[in-house]
């Protein structure tokens, strides 16, 4: 991501210079889960895998599906892309002005020291 999140911008319009760039996360990310299910599963073929999960689509969870077809989804990476941009830039999103501390200790708690004495 750090090769090309200057890359994207914020605009309705993509440019061409994405397609590769998207082209290249598709097939990393295909080239990872085909060896990480070769390694689990013997005799494992991706043709045949992805042939069968279309054809039992209404059998896979609706969440594992929409993850696997995610990785596909050109839109779904350029907000990744975004959001990692705005990040490296600063302008991430700051939830600790959210974030509440507080304490767990309780008021009239013997405290048991190391010699097992009070």
């Amino acid at each position: 991501m750090d090769k090309h999140y200057m890359e994207f911008d914020d605009s309705d319009e993509n440019k061409l210079s994405y397609t590769p760039i998207f082209n290249d996360y598709v097939d990393l990310l295909e080239r990872h889960l085909e060896r990480q299910l070769t390694e689990r599963i013997p005799g494992f073929n991706m043709t045949a895998f992805t042939h069968l999960l279309m054809q039992h689509k209404e059998e896979v969870p609706a969440d594992i599906f929409d993850m696997l077809l995610s990785f596909t989804d050109f839109m779904a990476f350029k907000e990744m892309f975004l959001d990692y941009r705005a990040e490296k830039e600063g302008k991430g999103l700051d939830l600790s002005h959210g974030l509440v501390v507080t304490s767990l200790s309780c008021t009239g708690y013997k405290h048991i020291g190391s010699t097992g004495t009070s």
